[in-house]
């Protein structure tokens, strides 16, 4: 699989349960603007009928692939398939899918039985207007919306106002929907309450989804499939279990969740990692050379005061998250580390200043090398 600064890549071409044929294949994609790459060689597979996220930093690429599947761009090399046939020169009005931007672009002058019913109305040979108003209706009621048809833009909250998007979206049924960040603009609680419809209006359609974000909680809880992209190639592509719990690369262990850092050297006996104080810490056999383990937040076990079972270490900051509290520690011999303590197994909350020991399984290290 191809990393950032690897000159090859393997494909990617990940399924999920049922999944007999891919809806989007990328062949030896590569899009450049001028002499800048944009993506580099991709290869992947999105399973028709599951709910896939690209997931990766500002400018690593996917928008450029989502822009590349919905005919916006063309690839520089490469063929880009959809339901089997090369899209390669196909104008995007042609294509079997239909996008829903992040600012939705939706016509304010129409209400929204207009807005939604705008795609079938372009359509030649035209349909029959009983036909269009039916299925208008059809996508209002799928989105939740019907008893709104009549209502102007201005008059629809943003939550509603997304709602409308994607019911013509998906009014002329697409094989693919394309979700170019669609939640960014909305409120935290908004946001959570619209993952959770996109998921059921995706299982209701059944069609597949392809989504764009930043956020890796959103592609963690609403995905089949995370494509981890990073600097125009793909990191990973795997169930959001999986990223998360066995990254492949430092790189997706980092962007992925939280996580704490310890750099070390993997002695000769590939079982333990000496660290720069001298201490050794037992790992995972891994091939004996300087490497960088990992370890997520919330498999550390913090106790009060100082104790010789583990890294002793004082409390920096205190940061209260309702059900859970993070800490800040500078631990000896590992430096800063991040804590997550769940706040009903704790008796009480742990003071700034006070002195405290970490401990952690050696299993929940993930190592990488350096």
């Amino acid at each position: 699989m191809g990393t950032a600064g690897e000159g090859a890549t393997t494909p990617v071409t990940s399924r999920v349960p049922g999944a007999a044929t891919n809806d989007v294949e990328f062949q030896g994609v590569s899009k450049r603007y001028g002499e800048v790459p944009a993506v580099s060689g991709i290869d992947l597979g999105v399973p028709k009928g599951a709910f896939v996220a690209l997931l990766g930093p500002s400018g690593c690429g996917k928008t450029t692939c989502l822009r590349m599947i919905g005919g916006f761009e063309q690839p520089s090399e490469g063929t880009v398939l959809i339901d089997g046939k090369s899209m390669n020169g196909v104008p995007a009005f042609q294509r079997p899918v239909n996008m829903v931007f992040q600012h939705y672009a939706l016509f304010p002058h129409l209400d929204v039985q207009a807005n939604v019913s705008y795609g079938l109305r372009q359509r030649r040979p035209r349909i029959d207007r009983r036909e269009i108003d039916r299925r208008t209706l059809e996508a209002l009621e799928l989105v939740r919306l019907d008893g709104f048809a009549a209502r102007r833009i201005h008059e629809m909250s943003g939550g509603q106002q997304q709602r409308v998007a994607l019911a013509r979206a998906i009014v002329n049924r697409p094989s693919v929907l394309l979700l170019d960040e669609p939640l960014a603009a909305l409120d935290r609680k908004l946001r959570t309450a619209m993952q959770i419809e996109l998921q059921s209006l995706q299982r209701e359609l059944g069609i597949t989804f392809v989504l764009v974000t930043h956020d890796q909680e959103e592609a963690l809880s609403m995905s089949d499939l995370v494509c981890v992209m990073n600097a125009g190639r793909i990191e990973q592509m795997a169930p959001p279990q999986e990223v998360y719990d066995r990254p492949e690369t430092l790189f997706v262990a980092d962007f992925v969740g939280k996580t704490n850092r310890i750099s070390g050297t993997v002695e000769a006996d590939g079982a333990s990692l000496r660290l720069a104080d001298g201490r050794a810490i037992r790992i995972p056999r891994r091939a004996p050379g300087a490497a960088t383990a990992v370890l997520r937040p919330e498999a550390v076990h913090i106790a009060r005061g100082d104790r010789s079972d583990g890294f002793a270490g004082t409390v920096t900051h205190r940061i209260f998250l309702g059900n859970f509290v993070e800490y800040a520690i500078a631990a000896d011999g590992l430096g800063e580390m991040l804590v997550t303590a769940d706040r009903s197994a704790a008796r009480q909350t742990i003071d700034p200043g006070e002195r405290v020991t970490l401990s952690f399984a050696p299993e929940s290290l993930l190592i990488f090398p350096a």
